[in-house]
């Protein structure tokens, strides 16, 4: 069972057909939309301010959200894919967007639909981005979007679709004996 606690008299709002890892934990003012999957060990702490998901999104292995103290919130648009190991801290991600494994946003950056943030890139507090690919620290613009990038990002989330599912239906807990040779 994953680690869901009511903070400050709010409980946290999981939508339908969502997959939650037993050891992902979510805490407080988050709200999860349809279809999304929550992977080991993340953590989504909505104590100081809210966070918000859409549709098809996967928050992967290790992915940490949270928000400045009453002055930045995390909003996920839809079919995101948040990265092994990535931080999301305050920022505004639009839809059909990658966040690569190790990527950090920062407070009040704003991740624009269509765009794709590359695996250990740094997107600066108050970062207004144009859709596209980023790279580096401090992330920079390395391809202009385009309906292929938007795609791309899209198509990554979609198989994350397929993976939640498997768990949803073919997935059982086995004792260590079992697992013995």
């Amino acid at each position: 069972m994953a680690i869901l606690r009511k903070l400050n008299g709010v409980t946290p709002k999981i939508g339908k057909n969502c997959f939650i890892a037993e050891n992902a934990a979510i805490i407080g003012d988050v709200v999860i939309g349809d279809d999304c999957s929550i992977w080991y060990g993340a953590v989504l702490r909505g104590d100081v301010n809210p966070i918000r998901i859409g549709n098809r999104v996967n928050i992967q292995d290790g992915a940490v959200l949270h928000t400045l103290h009453k002055k930045s919130v995390v909003e996920i648009g839809d079919d995101v894919s948040v990265g092994h190991n990535a931080i999301v801290h305050g920022a505004s991600v639009g839809s059909n967007v990658l966040v690569g494994m190790g990527a950090i946003l920062m407070d009040n950056a704003e991740i624009p639909d269509n765009t794709i943030i590359a695996a250990g890139a740094v997107v600066l507090s108050n970062a207004i981005l144009d859709p596209g690919v980023y790279a580096g620290i401090p992330a920079k613009m390395v391809k202009e979007g385009s309906e292929q990038i938007g795609e791309s990002a899209k198509r990554n989330a979609a198989g994350y679709m397929k993976y939640k599912e498997w768990f949803l239906n073919s997935y059982e807990t086995v004792s260590i004996e079992d697992c013995t040779q």
